[in-house]
């Protein structure tokens, strides 16, 4: 592993796709470099701020400031905070929003917020006029590391997570590490999930990094910028290779197929935030690799112990209001994970692990051994 970063340093990440390559800005205070790097990329462009009630009240005037400074117009559109605004009905409100604002195809649209603004206002951005630009400014560690990173963005249906969507690049990333300072405990450590994902689906020194340095980083020391920057050099090169999840790029969902039927079935609330559903998801799928003899049952525990010393759920026990209908109900968990994005043709598909640091897409998995593995975690007792 290379060494830590220090907090002076800015480190710059390029997703190498040919003519949208696009560059992620990580370190402290680069919020303040955002005016600048626009006037730059999109000289007279002017711009849509698109954030939650709550990272307003720590960041838009910040934003808004760094924007003018460059002498960038900017207009700005509040959305609840919460998965409830990825909906039909907030789509609708940003959409709206950004077509009484006048933005044109050659202006930006700027997601300033976690992974729920980054998905609803790059959605509302891929089918403004057909397309306009987007710029991420992600506000959560979950979203720095992974939802502002890829193109993904989407709304959710009653259905299920992330049904509706589209991939839409944006074209420049900026990741300020001292916004995380403002991120409750709880919110900071569903982000970890996603980093930790990076170490266990492909990386097993980062893996061993992790369990040594996670207090660091949980703490805001110089092992935050390492880690996120990390995570973000092992998603862009996955997403230059695979930029629309036709293989490679599914690894990237790892914990993702339960922990999304988990967020379906707490309702998309805050009893259950996604990267506590990724993490229980994950443990999972190490639980059910080492069922099927493809990864040792020292490694799966491995996973498990580090996310529980991280401060996550790890079982679905753990879990708020863990006996309410469909939640504690194998048969119904099947029916949201057979909504999952993955299946093909009605076969469920899932990733699963050969070792810490491998992952594998392993299609067709039997639905019964599915069925039978989450009866046997449902009656787990606390």
């Amino acid at each position: 592993m290379t060494a830590p970063l220090k907090h002076s340093d800015a480190v710059t990440v390029e997703v190498a796709l040919g003519t949208r390559a696009y560059d992620i800005i990580i370190g402290r205070d680069v919020l303040a470099s955002l005016g600048a790097r626009i006037a730059d990329l999109r000289p007279g462009a002017r711009t849509a701020i698109v954030t939650d009630r709550n990272v307003a009240i720590h960041w838009l005037e910040k934003t808004e400031a760094s924007l003018s400074a460059a002498g960038i117009a900017s207009s700005r559109i509040v959305v609840a905070e919460g998965e409830g605004s990825k909906t039909y009905a907030g789509l609708e409100q940003v959409s709206e929003a950004l077509i009484k604002a006048r933005i044109e195809r050659n202006d930006l649209v700027i997601a300033l917020g976690g992974g729920v603004v980054g998905d609803l206002a790059g959605f509302a951005a891929a089918i403004l006029r057909r397309g306009v630009d987007l710029v991420q400014v992600p506000t959560s560690l979950l979203a720095q590391v992974d939802s502002s990173v890829g193109g993904k963005t989407g709304i959710n249906s009653p259905q299920g997570k992330n049904l509706l969507g589209a991939f839409h690049q944006p074209v420049l990333v900026i990741a300020d590490t001292a916004v995380l300072d403002t991120l409750s405990p709880r919110q900071f450590r569903a982000g970890y999930a996603e980093v930790a994902k990076y170490g266990v689906l492909g990386d097993e020194a980062f893996f061993t990094w992790l369990e040594n340095n996670h207090a660091d980083i949980f703490k805001g020391g110089a092992a935050r910028e390492h880690a996120i920057a990390t995570s973000c050099r092992a998603k862009a090169a996955i997403v230059s290779r695979d930029e629309r999840e036709t293989g490679e790029r599914a690894l990237l969902n790892l914990g993702h197929t339960f922990g999304h039927a988990l967020e379906a079935a707490t309702g998309f609330s805050d009893r259950l935030f996604h990267g506590e559903g990724v993490a229980i998801g994950m443990v999972l799928a190490a639980q059910f690799s080492a069922q099927l003899g493809m990864i040792s049952a020292p490694d799966a525990a491995r996973v498990e112990r580090h996310l529980a010393e991280a401060g996550l759920p790890t079982h679905l026990q753990d879990i708020a209001g863990f006996a309410q209908e469909g939640l504690a109900d194998a048969d119904a968990l099947m029916t949201l994970m057979a909504q999952d994005k993955k299946v093909k043709h009605g076969k469920l598909a899932f990733i699963l692990l050969e070792a810490i640091g491998r992952a594998v897409i392993a299609p067709n998995v039997e639905p019964s051994l599915v069925r039978d593995f989450l009866k046997e975690k449902l009656a787990r007792k606390k």
